[in-house]
């Protein structure tokens, strides 16, 4: 199956950007009516994920516009923010100052540059094998040993997920289908990444019950994630048209992102709980940092991506 024009872009942001601009409009009117402090809770919260769907479809129109080299720069400006606030908010010592040094200045650009030069299998082992082999020396180098295996493993968890995993999204980019650059992979991500998390919050507030995990997420309930996620799911299907699956296997791949996205953010949510802190960052007012934003796609991404790999690419 042959991919649509490039032109066709043009529709499917105006498109996305008209639906967020009547839901921005939405949510006004309902922070001007709600008067119960639950209600505005409910409307903050939800106008900032909003807010937060303008930001990832302007980068997705940057990608559009300027091309593969601006998007793997804003994405790896992502990353570096994200591993930022990884980093300070998790107890590290001065002895790992050298490794987290080397996490930032070399591993992060590298890792963005292989993505660049195509070196898909590079690429996929430069931090899993190379990093995670080198950063647990750097940290040694000074002889501290007092919780040594939590400092390494918090070092190689921060570059795992904000650097490695993050990359997989522009990564998207240079996968060779057969037909024009896969941009629309890109958009099929971002979209159904972020209007499960809209869906699941919306269906979550509205008929939600049973809660995941209460411990760890109290907002998250089950039937936020089932109602939420097969509507994003659906969305996912019907853009089927835009990518080289089938309208079965767009459906498909649209389950997985939601599955992996809802794993994610509860993954992260533990790890902020365990460290006593609400959010990752105070980057997005009212909603806590780029990592808080990020969360979903750093386990949507790396699977979205190898799944194409394997199954769709040449």
């Amino acid at each position: 199956m042959s991919l649509p024009p490039l032109e066709n872009m043009h529709y499917l942001i105006g498109g996305v950007i008209a639906l967020l601009g009547l839901s921005s409009l939405i949510g006004w009117v309902l922070a001007r009516r709600v008067t119960s402090d639950s209600g505005r809770e409910t409307v903050r919260n939800l106008n900032a994920r909003i807010k937060a769907w303008w930001v990832m479809v302007a980068i997705f129109a940057i990608a559009f516009i300027f091309g593969k080299g601006v998007t793997i720069l804003l994405f790896a400006t992502v990353s570096f923010y994200c591993l930022r606030e990884f980093y300070s908010l998790t107890p590290t010592d001065p002895s790992d100052h050298p490794a987290m040094a080397v996490a930032f200045y070399l591993f992060l650009p590298l890792q963005y540059w292989l993505v660049w030069a195509d070196w898909v299998t590079m690429l996929t082992i430069a931090i899993p094998v190379y990093a995670f082999l080198a950063l647990p020396v750097l940290s040694i180098v000074k002889g501290v040993t007092a919780d040594y295996l939590q400092r390494v493993a918090k070092i190689q968890w921060g570059l795992m997920l904000a650097v490695f995993c993050i990359s997989h999204a522009p990564a998207l980019l240079i996968l060779d289908l057969g037909g024009p650059k896969p941009v629309y992979l890109l958009f099929f991500l971002v979209t159904v990444v972020q209007l499960s998390d809209v869906f699941q919050y919306i269906a979550g507030k509205l008929v939600g019950r049973r809660k995941m995990a209460p411990n760890v997420s109290p907002s998250k309930t089950w039937e936020g994630l089932i109602l939420g996620g097969l509507a994003a799911t659906g969305v996912g299907a019907g853009l089927w048209w835009i990518t080289p699956f089938s309208p079965l296997e767009a459906a498909g791949m649209a389950l997985a992102i939601v599955v992996a996205g809802a794993l994610g953010g509860l993954v992260l949510s533990a790890v902020k709980r365990s460290l006593g802190a609400k959010d990752w960052g105070v980057m997005i007012q009212g909603h806590g940092g780029a990592l808080d934003r990020m969360d979903s796609v750093t386990f949507a991404a790396p699977l979205f991506f190898h799944l194409t790999n394997y199954f769709f690419a040449r």
